[in-house]
């Protein structure tokens, strides 16, 4: 392949990255293009895991053997059979010197069991290039070629650099807009999901149900003394309050499997349950309200239920979900109830929620006065 291929390979490896949807995609589309770009047969992306000391191989793309799936379940390997890992990678290219692909071969001997595996795997050679990111070495884009091909030469080495560099900036790219997203999608003092998070589960939760019968159930929950925690402790404690809950509401949440937990904004949080029976979910409502109770700050919470496994009606929208759950939270909030209340199973909650509809149809909340 001449400068100009090459430039057209390098630009459409790019392009690749840059169209994938998800990581998975991505970094396939990484390691088919570095494959294509060098004419190898086989390529493979690995990420050096610290914590583990293990390098885990994300991808094997092209003409895979005998165990090397495409998408790996938990296909690692200790660094310590790879010396090199932390010899280059870490020491020199990480510290500041600029990152290097080489080559190896079956029959080289070169320390370590590239050899080994290419041999094994009826390859001949292999180009094994380094991903670096923020300065740090991140993995490694490996491609190989099988028997009987020519062999990877110094020449290769070079692009498979270039190529790597293209692959890191693809990563990065990727890195930020999964954090962008996470960030658009998560409540920063809780780590809980957030409205936005809330109304996308809630809309796929009750299309799921239209086409299946999936019970859909969702929970609100109104934190009590939180003003008078901020008022007479400090905000600081307010906060603390408000993660502490958080942490117990994800630890409930846990129990109802798939089960979304968020907060709302302010002392609100929900829940939103996909599968789980009605009598499931208020049965962890139940041990919510208690452990809520047993918070050394705070007055516990007033927790309101709608599920259409109980005697709701029709449910359309999730904004009649969200009327009939917060209609049974006031009410549980009214009582100072120490367990939730059940819309359904309180006939009273699904008048109050609908004559609230009537006089309000665009508005969450209208309940003061209709009790």
């Amino acid at each position: 392949m001449g400068v100009d291929g090459r430039l057209r390979a390098v630009v459409s490896l790019a392009q690749a990255m840059a169209a994938a949807c998800v990581p998975r995609d991505s970094v396939r589309a990484a390691a088919r293009g570095a494959r294509v770009a060098l004419d190898g047969s086989f390529a493979a992306i690995s990420a050096w895991e610290r914590e583990r000391g293990r390098l885990r191989v994300l991808v094997n793309e092209g003409e895979r053997r005998s165990g090397e799936e495409e998408f790996p379940e938990d296909e690692s390997y200790p660094v310590h059979d790879f010396p090199e890992i932390t010899e280059f990678l870490h020491e020199r290219w990480a510290g500041g010197g600029g990152p290097h692909a080489w080559v190896e071969s079956a029959v080289g001997d070169r320390p370590g069991r590239r050899g080994e595996a290419l041999r094994r795997r009826g390859r001949g050679t292999c180009v094994v290039a380094p991903i670096v990111l923020s300065g740090r070495a991140w993995g490694e884009l490996y491609v190989a070629r099988d028997e009987g091909l020519p062999d990877f030469d110094e020449d290769d080495a070079e692009f498979a650099t270039v190529l790597a560099a293209v692959v890191a900036a693809g990563l990065a790219q990727n890195e930020r807009l999964a954090e962008a997203r996470r960030l658009a999608f998560t409540d920063p003092l809780t780590g809980l999901a957030n409205r936005r998070a809330v109304d996308m589960r809630l809309d796929e939760a009750l299309e799921e149900h239209r086409r299946t019968g999936a019970v859909v159930s969702l929970v609100v929950c109104d934190l009590n003394g939180l003003k008078k925690v901020n008022d007479t402790l400090g905000h600081a404690m307010g906060d603390r309050l408000l993660e502490r809950f958080g942490s117990v509401l994800s630890l409930c949440g846990a129990m109802l499997p798939g089960a979304l937990v968020a907060r709302l904004g302010g002392d609100e949080f929900c829940l939103v349950g996909l599968g789980p029976t009605a009598d499931e979910v208020v049965r962890v409502t139940e041990e919510l309200c208690a452990r809520a109770a047993e918070l050394e700050l705070g007055e516990g919470v007033a927790c309101g239920v709608a599920s259409t496994g109980d005697p709701i009606g029709l449910v359309k929208s999730s904004r009649r979900l969200f009327r009939l759950a917060d209609a049974a939270q006031y009410k549980a909030k009214a009582a100072r109830s120490a367990k939730p209340v059940v819309a359904g199973r309180d006939t009273a909650v699904v008048r109050l929620a609908d004559a609230a509809a009537q006089e309000a149809p665009g508005e969450r909340r209208r309940f003061r006065g209709r009790q």
